[in-house]
């Protein structure tokens, strides 16, 4: 009997994953291992909402796995070490894993040729839709602007997407770790996993997506990124589901998907832009004080960017345009620092994806793709633009739920505002001009 490994890491699932589908091609039995690497924690990659988002993904996946004849097999160690050590148990023929974008990713990589050598095959487009660096313009490396990359994407061609395997043999008697125990920060996460992710998008009313996309109140967003960034769904499934289904709903939907192929591509060919400014405007951020802990706490005295920390807190996951708002807020109203937030977020996040998480922040702060860097996002307008009833407002500030219509984005114009709220922390009449000021260009 012949043995292959598939070292799974943000591709956990059965349906259209080809790190499976070529181990089980490569071998007459397949060890489908996941790695508790120490290194992914001293990395920071491993907050405690997403540990325990993890865990829920690793009990479904050897679930799944067991009426296949097979299960997952967690190893705790660095990714090489332990890889190299099973391989060496089972006589591996092969080892298979999916191709990263992060320094990190392309580190563990490396350490895998040394350790396995040609054994070892790195299988590209698991974790995107198009291959990042296959859509790129003439002599560049990447595209830096969205808008001519979903042209280009919308036409390359797509690798084919594999249903689940029928029958998946590991062989027996090998010792694994126990799935970990983790409490969350937050304690409202959703449940981690291959089937509650599937489960999500079954029951979606993509139809409505672009009607409900902006509309906070709605939570009419499919809520798939943390199933995403582990691969508990296949973001090639998703595109190709969508696209049968048709219509507005599901071409917003799919360029969602596109947005997010973007960021992994520009991560891909500049992986310093996870710490440092893709296009630096010489700012010379305030420090991170009284005011960013205000912000991280959601206590600004803004209602709409409370409204959206405080959904971070308590869920893991903050609506998309509520995070843009409050990172306008931090980077454009307060001028801290992009990655004193992108850090918060990080820690957070269940879908706390480093390409996404960080180049979003960069294109609000001004110093990523964003063509038109000065942008910014009054938080006061966007509430009344989002959020024009106030019940996402009041949904998660219980201070000001009983204010009637849009007076819950503007408290302090009342006669008696709430006194269990704060006043807003800075004059809400000077916020867009703020970073004009700092940036000298008034």
């Amino acid at each position: 009997m012949t043995v292959s490994i598939a070292l799974l890491t943000q591709d956990l699932r059965l349906h259209d994953n080809p790190v499976l589908r070529a181990a089980a091609e490569a071998a007459d039995e397949v060890v489908p291992l996941f790695v508790l690497d120490p290194e992914v924690d001293a990395a920071g990659f491993a907050p405690p909402n997403r540990m325990a988002f993890l865990a829920d993904c690793l009990t479904d996946l050897d679930a799944a796995l067991r009426p296949l004849g097979g299960r997952l097999l967690l190893r705790r160690g660095t990714a090489a070490t332990e890889t190299a050590r099973l391989a060496t148990e089972v006589d591996a023929v092969s080892v298979h894993v999916a191709a990263g974008v992060s320094a990190f990713a392309h580190r563990r990589e490396q350490a895998l040729r040394d350790a396995l050598g040609s054994r070892l095959h790195v299988h590209d487009g698991v974790l995107t839709v198009a291959v990042p660096g296959a859509v790129s313009p003439a002599g560049k490396d990447h595209y830096a602007v969205f808008t001519p990359y979903f042209r280009t994407w919308q036409q390359a061609p797509r690798r084919t997407v594999h249903r689940a395997p029928r029958a998946l043999r590991t062989p027996e008697g090998l010792a694994s770790e126990p799935v970990p125990a983790v409490t969350p920060d937050s304690p409202g996460l959703p449940p981690g996993g291959e089937r509650p992710g599937r489960k999500l998008w079954q029951g979606y009313a993509l139809e409505r997506y672009e009607e409900l996309h902006d509309d906070l109140a709605a939570d009419g967003t499919s809520r798939l990124s943390p199933y995403l960034h582990f691969g508990c769904v296949s973001a090639a499934e998703l595109v190709a589901s969508a696209e049968r289904r048709g219509g507005s709903g599901a071409e917003a939907f799919v360029r969602q998907l596109a947005w997010r192929d973007f960021h992994h591509q520009v991560l891909a060919a500049r992986p310093e832009a996870a710490h440092a400014d893709y296009r630096s405007k010489g700012d010379h951020w305030l420090p991170d004080d009284a005011e960013s802990e205000a912000w991280r706490r959601g206590r600004t005295g803004f209602p709409l960017v409370d409204a959206g920390m405080r959904q971070l807190a308590q869920e893991g996951w903050m609506h998309n345009r509520a995070r843009l708002v409050t990172a306008s807020f931090l980077t454009k109203t307060l001028y801290k620092d992009w990655r004193t937030g992108a850090a918060h977020f990080l820690r957070l996040l269940v879908d706390g994806d480093l390409a996404n998480n960080q180049l979003n922040w960069q294109w609000v702060a001004g110093t990523g793709t964003d063509t038109r860097p000065n942008r910014v996002l009054n938080p006061l307008a966007q509430a009344d633009r989002l959020d024009p009833g106030g019940a996402y407002v009041r949904r998660w500030v219980p201070e000001l739920a009983d204010l009637p219509g849009r007076s819950v984005h503007r408290p302090w114009r009342l006669d008696h505002p709430p006194a269990d709220y704060p006043a807003p922390i800075v004059e809400p009449e000077t916020i867009s001009a703020r970073l004009r000021h700092a940036r000298g260009l008034d």
